[in-house]
């Protein structure tokens, strides 16, 4: 089953320093038939104005994954953590049982990313961060994982949940296949970039295909395309 939903159906929300879309429900907007998908929560993708932000405020009980599209985003919290994430990049934030934390703009231009919310396998712990590059050039005609609490990937940035995140970059032309565990996950896609075809469907940048019930899946690029798959119990 692999449901299309185009970005202009999105949830829609713009306070003026930041223009968000939501996948599912979220703040002000709520879709009941889009609250979840599996243990995949939130998938918001924001623009974020030049020197402004998210200021300090707090979370718990989530695992919070960062892919900065371009631009870049500077964290602070609590922990006494602070950096900065570029483009391409991810940072990860369990929130744990409890933790503050701020996401700015310190930039002289738009900073635009996805911010991907799983819901964690158990709750209370502590809270944690981490970020690491991931050039692009690794990710390239396959999916690489960024984030995961799956056994044995090692160069992913923990998570408490039983999901992965991972990244692709396709030539046009060109196809990659995913395959999941089993059939019964719940995988999320999202061109970051370009535009692409999954069995009949044909999405754009920003669309998103909600998808289970499928050995695997194909994507084959329309045009150059950067993918971001979330793969969740």
């Amino acid at each position: 089953m692999i449901e299309h939903r185009p970005f202009s159906t999105l949830g829609k929300a713009n306070h003026g320093w930041l223009d968000a879309n939501h996948h599912f429900s979220f703040a002000g907007y709520h879709d009941p038939a889009r609250v979840n998908w599996g243990a995949l929560r939130v998938w918001n993708d924001d623009r974020i104005a030049p020197k402004s932000g998210f200021p300090t405020h707090p979370h718990n009980d989530m695992e919070i994954i960062t892919y900065v599209r371009s631009g870049a985003i500077t964290h602070r919290d609590s922990m006494g953590n602070e950096g900065r994430t570029e483009a391409g990049d991810v940072q990860v934030m369990s929130a744990g049982r409890g933790v503050a934390h701020s996401e700015m703009n310190l930039e002289d231009e738009e900073t635009t990313l996805f911010q991907i919310w799983i819901i964690p396998s158990e709750r209370g712990g502590d809270p944690g961060w981490g970020a690491r590059q991931f050039p692009k050039g690794d990710r390239a005609g396959q999916f690489v994982p960024l984030a995961s609490g799956v056994a044995n990937d090692e160069d992913a940035l923990p998570i408490r949940t039983d999901a992965r995140v991972l990244g692709a970059t396709v030539k046009a032309g060109e196809s990659v296949t995913y395959t999941p565990r089993d059939a019964s996950r719940h995988l999320y896609l999202v061109p970051a970039i370009g535009s692409i075809r999954v069995g009949d469907i044909k999405a754009q940048a920003r669309d998103g295909l909600a998808i289970t019930k499928e050995d695997s899946i194909t994507i084959t690029a329309l045009e150059d395309s950067e993918l971001v798959l979330v793969d969740a119990a």
